[in-house]
């Protein structure tokens, strides 16, 4: 069998996207329960130096509709810019994130997965064919950040576990 870039990367993504807007959806829940700012977790981080959640969660629509973007353009870079910390701007990044993902088209990663594409940081730079680049670097990336959010909000005491990580696995019909 013959696994596509579409299912491996795009469906993929999709997946883990669903479960992550789930996990914003129940940290807005615990926000508005305990009667707290959304800061309270979209601002929540697990050490100083890294990311909070809020910017975790773009970073995943960085890593994923935004890289399809990078790759059919050639060339990939950071987002620095901070990420808004209200509940609704997380919703509707990711709302638009998996509508992007869902309207490429069937076959054109494949059909582009030799192609070269670079990733760009100042004078770093870093080249790639369009497979290795969304395989090897941004969905790396991408699991990285997901990991993140759902970590944070454990670190805050949300009672979630790893079937919310996981979101609806695709199992034989």
């Amino acid at each position: 069998m013959t696994v596509s870039l579409d299912n491996a990367f795009i469906a993929t993504c999709l997946q883990a996207l669903g479960s992550l807007s789930g996990l914003v959806a129940r940290a807005e829940a615990h926000c508005t329960e305990q009667g707290l700012p959304a800061e309270a977790l979209t601002g929540a981080r697990l050490a100083p130096d890294m990311w909070p959640f809020a910017k975790q969660v773009f970073e995943a629509g960085h890593h994923s509709a935004r890289a399809i973007e990078a790759v059919r353009a050639g060339v990939f870079g950071p987002d620095l810019d901070p990420a808004p910390t209200d509940f609704a701007s997380l919703h509707a990044e990711l709302s638009k994130t998996i509508a992007a993902l869902q309207a490429i088209a069937p076959g054109e990663l494949d059909a582009m997965a030799g192609n070269d594409t670079r990733f760009e940081f100042g004078t770093m730079r870093m080249d790639f064919t369009v497979a290795d680049f969304l395989l090897s670097f941004s969905l790396p990336n991408f699991f990285f950040h997901t990991s993140m959010a759902y970590a944070i909000l454990r670190n805050q005491g949300l009672p979630i576990g790893k079937g919310d990580f996981l979101g609806q696995v695709r199992i034989k019909t």
